[in-house]
């Protein structure tokens, strides 16, 4: 690899680098590319071997040296996949360098009751992800954000009638037999394993204002059964607690997608509820679509934890307990 620090913007060559390892490399859709963009804030172009990378000058410089280790990766036969980018960003340190270039300023999401600033590089892209695709997904740990600026995201996109409704989906695992002590009818049982979507909505639009808009329709919070044989068009959908639906329910929920809709996917893969030998559609997903152009897929770690910070100590402590 050739690196040419003096020159704004910066270049790098790979070489020798065939055009079948060059597509390995860039990913279906220059998918890998576009991966590193958003996690990282800067913009790559690309004519064959020659790559010119556009941004903060630390930050292109170290992503260049991710492009030379990735690209001796494919080289050696390795094929690269969205999962494996992912873990490349991780391993080299390159977001922490850029945690301090992030300014939120330019992805503060607009709601009637506040303004929402994400919380660093993770936060931003997810944001960004959300706004420049159809369907997208937020996977990681509790307390990173994941679902709350889901709700941010679609209740500005209501307020600034870029879609007519909005839907708050949750797959009822809880609604079964396990349930059926409760009292009330069927929306009564569910309602407690929806309430953080609820609370999200009350601190964003305010109590009344929420009420009123379920009442129109124009909000609806349903447990995943409800999707079955519907399309949804010019609506927000959100589908929380995604970890605990089968594959056939996660196929059957991404299917019900419309036009003018954007979907956004939040789960966390270590929190799985399913029945033992019951394959979450969530895991089954993030193999199966990793390279749909199209679909967006962040992931969280504990770093990323915006809660209290004994929440990322207890996320990482269980990490290591269970790595161990």
């Amino acid at each position: 690899m050739t690196l040419d620090t003096n020159t704004a913007p910066h270049q790098v060559t790979l070489e020798p680098i065939d055009s079948q390892q060059l597509a390995n490399l860039c990913g279906p859709f220059d998918s890998h590319l576009r991966q590193i963009e958003t996690r990282l804030g800067i913009t790559i172009n690309n004519r064959g071997n020659d790559f010119q990378l556009i941004g903060n000058d630390e930050l292109v410089v170290a992503a260049g040296e991710l492009l030379g280790q990735l690209a001796s990766e494919v080289t050696s036969g390795v094929n690269l996949t969205s999962d494996k980018v992912h873990l490349f960003l991780q391993e080299s340190g390159v977001e922490a360098l850029s945690d301090a270039e992030v300014d939120g300023n330019d992805f503060i999401i607009a709601t009637r009751k506040k303004s929402i600033k994400p919380r660093g590089r993770n936060q931003i892209g997810y944001i960004r992800a959300i706004r420049s695709n159809d369907i997208n997904f937020g996977v990681g740990p509790a307390g990173t954000g994941k679902t709350y600026l889901a709700v941010a995201c679609a209740v500005e996109a209501l307020e600034q009638e870029q879609v007519r409704r909005i839907l708050l989906v949750r797959p009822a695992v809880e609604a079964g037999e396990k349930l059926g002590f409760l009292p009330g009818d069927l929306s009564q049982k569910i309602d407690p394993y929806l309430r953080p979507l609820y609370d999200a909505l009350y601190e964003m639009l305010g109590f009344e204002r929420v009420e009123k808009l379920i009442e129109k329709n124009v909000i609806e919070v349903a447990p995943l059964a409800y999707m079955r044989g519907r399309t949804l068009n010019d609506s927000y959908i959100i589908l929380d607690e995604s970890q605990n639906t089968t594959v056939e329910q996660m196929k059957m929920f991404l299917t019900r997608v419309g036009f003018g809709s954007t979907v956004v996917v939040t789960g966390d893969i270590t929190q799985i509820d399913l029945p033992n030998k019951t394959m979450s559609g969530l895991r089954h997903v993030l193999t199966v679509l990793k390279d749909i152009n199209g679909i967006s897929f962040t992931h969280f770690s504990s770093r990323d934890v915006v809660r209290h910070p004994l929440v990322q100590r207890i996320v990482e402590a269980y990490d290591r307990s269970e790595n161990g």
